[in-house]
């Protein structure tokens, strides 16, 4: 019945495009669902934005699942946590094994399309979860991480993050150490997240291309973690890709400006998160969409629509071009913006850029081509990397 909804509103053609695409989203926050709630992505859930039924309504191909835990938690408890994350990713995967598949290269994400499933990867969601320890790193990759954000919203051992006071002016020398051992393992190296000196050390330290996971255009939105239009050119430059993201906090500059105005806001939303979840951290997101929301329609916090989404893409395509461009949402991660609560939604950015006269070659890059272009690119520095480990 939600299929029915939206595709109503969508035109056969955009429809047509949208499911002939291979559809890459690069962040979903649902892996905390998989932990805190035991959540069966089987099932049509009324809340939170991912599960099968509504990514096959969305006509997703490929989800990286994110492996997160906070910043404050550290060395061997955040090395556990990651690989509880990542096992229970492999148990969703083997429960539903006619829609799911686990994917590492981007023939992976191409045979699990023809073979009808979903395309499952993985990317670590912060620097401090490898304990400081390239041994970890390796494992992550072992297991099929392929990608790391350098940080999260905290600075680690060896990175400043974009939310933080400067502690090591961007990279450490161990910093480079990893941008090195990502190269060669074939892990893309995620700079969503982190300091604008940061970025640049790790765009001059690495041999491959870098992906920013889940950012969007500075200029439209004056948050420090999406991307400055420079960063933009440097990143396209060397071969990467932005994946826009969907908070409402990092599209909107008047959501933005409200929040800061108002920062007693944030804060009762986080008090009032807590309270009602206590230490479930799938909850308190789901709570802090559901508080946020109330507070727009109290007038409180200004409305943000799906729409602003399409805004970010287009400044990032006018000045890249349509080829270092992608979609990481944050589903399940943090708030949405009106019109795309859940994954369903999907088709109705194809048809927005179609009515803004993109060609059907460059939507369909963005929609995935983009990042499968760069599994394979990030690929093909580490062979000829092998034999080059630290």
């Amino acid at each position: 019945m939600v299929a029915l909804t939206i595709e109503s509103g969508i035109s056969s053609m955009a429809r047509d495009l949208h499911f002939r695409a291979i559809v890459v989203d690069t962040h979903d926050d649902t892996t905390q669902r998989l932990v805190f709630d035991h959540f069966d992505l089987g099932a049509r859930h009324a809340d939170g934005s991912i599960d099968i039924p509504r990514m096959r309504d969305g006509g997703v191909g490929a989800v990286f699942f994110s492996i997160w835990t906070p910043g404050t938690v550290t060395g061997p408890e955040a090395a556990r946590r990651a690989i509880d994350q990542i096992e229970a990713i492999g148990r969703q995967v083997a429960l539903h094994q006619a829609d799911l598949v686990l994917a590492t290269a981007a023939h992976d994400v191409r045979e699990a399309r023809i073979g009808g499933r979903i395309a499952v990867l993985m990317g670590v969601e912060g620097g401090h979860m490898i304990n400081s320890n390239l041994g970890s790193l390796r494992t992550y990759a072992s297991l099929g991480v392929r990608y790391m954000t350098l940080t999260h919203t905290l600075n680690n051992e060896w990175a400043d993050a974009s939310t933080d006071e400067p502690a090591h002016h961007g990279l450490t020398e161990f910093g480079k150490l990893v941008i090195g051992e990502m190269n060669r393992l074939g892990m893309m190296v995620d700079i969503s997240h982190v300091s604008d000196k940061t970025f640049y050390d790790a765009l001059s330290a690495s041999q491959a291309p870098l992906i920013a996971s889940h950012s969007s255009c500075r200029a439209l939105c004056d948050a420090p973690r999406n991307l400055t239009d420079e960063m933009i050119k440097a990143l396209a430059g060397k071969g990467g890709v932005i994946q826009i993201g969907f908070h409402v906090g990092f599209l909107s500059q008047e959501f933005r400006d409200a929040q800061r105005t108002h920062p007693e806001l944030r804060k009762q939303i986080a008090a009032e998160s807590r309270k009602r979840c206590g230490e479930n951290e799938a909850c308190q997101v789901l709570e802090t969409e559901k508080l946020t929301r109330e507070l727009v329609a109290q007038g409180r916090l200004p409305r943000v629509d799906w729409t602003e989404i399409v805004n970010h893409i287009d400044h990032a395509v006018k000045l890249v071009g349509a080829d270092h461009v992608g979609l990481g949402s944050d589903f399940d991660g943090a708030s949405m913006p009106y019109g795309m609560e859940d994954a369903s939604h999907l088709p109705q950015i194809t048809e927005a850029l179609q009515k803004k006269g993109y060609s059907e070659a460059g939507i369909e890059k963005i929609l995935g081509g983009n990042t499968l272009r760069l599994i394979e690119d990030v690929g093909a520095i580490a062979k000829k990397m092998e034999g080059t480990a630290e």
